[in-house]
């Protein structure tokens, strides 16, 4: 199967088995499932998560209670602004900045605006642990967005600046439900998960794929780069 053959087979069983969460339906999207805070709280028990001071993370509704840790752990929280549609293109949560009490409202699409800095690229602290958001995952890491790629473009903009590299733990969470036995085809501009974590197990995928050195300019259309006004700026 393709990768869309994968999506909608996952977003169906999702959907048909009572997995999926609000917001409905899970098509389309980084579907939210039945779980999320437990896959949270067992990525919470990783050496990887205890040794992270800055945590990038996907805005979707089933990586909130990953965000919502990482404050009340006393870590930097960076959210993209959706489609990094701004010459800022992150949220920065500072939970120093933020009263306890709002931990967890702060990290949520509809209130990150009211707690968060908005910063350029060249203003985010080097990332320490880098959390997607999947429709679903192999065992090996290779990972299925929904298909728009800006999970793959914002890693690709960060690397660009040094602020993540080789060494840098990236990790998503989701349902058993979505890890897959594939194969599935990886692109040059495909991130690896090195942490698969579901609500019952913690897959170290140790991956043999490879991971994108930077933006990969060629792959990229003049619409594109010019409509993401953080890429025509790198690209400048």
């Amino acid at each position: 199967m393709d990768k869309q053959e994968y999506r909608e087979r996952i977003w169906d069983r999702l959907e048909a088995e009572g997995i999926a969460r609000f917001p409905f339906p899970p098509h389309g999207r980084i579907p939210n499932v039945a779980g999320a805070a437990d896959a949270a709280d067992r990525l919470a028990e990783t050496d990887e998560w205890r040794a992270a001071d800055a945590v990038k993370a996907n805005p979707d509704a089933p990586q909130l209670p990953v965000r919502r840790r990482a404050l009340r752990a006393g870590k930097t929280v960076y959210m993209a602004v959706p489609r990094l549609r701004d010459e800022k293109p992150f949220y920065e949560l500072d939970p120093g900045e933020i009263p306890p009490e709002a931990y967890d409202s702060a990290p949520t699409v509809s209130h990150v605006e009211d707690h968060a800095r908005q910063v350029g690229p060249d203003a985010v602290d080097a990332i320490d642990l880098v959390v997607s958001g999947s429709v679903a995952v192999t065992e090996a890491g290779a990972r299925i967005g929904k298909g728009e790629g800006y999970s793959d473009l914002e890693y690709a903009v960060l690397c660009e600046l040094g602020l993540v590299d080789e060494e840098t733990t990236i990790a998503t969470t989701v349902h058993d439900a979505q890890v897959i036995d594939g194969p599935v085809d990886v692109d040059a501009h495909d991130v690896p998960m090195d942490l698969v974590v579901t609500p019952t197990r913690t897959i170290q995928t140790e991956t043999d794929y490879d991971r994108p050195a930077g933006i990969i300019w060629e792959a990229l259309s003049a619409e594109r780069i010019e409509e993401l006004p953080v890429l025509a700026r790198l690209r400048e």
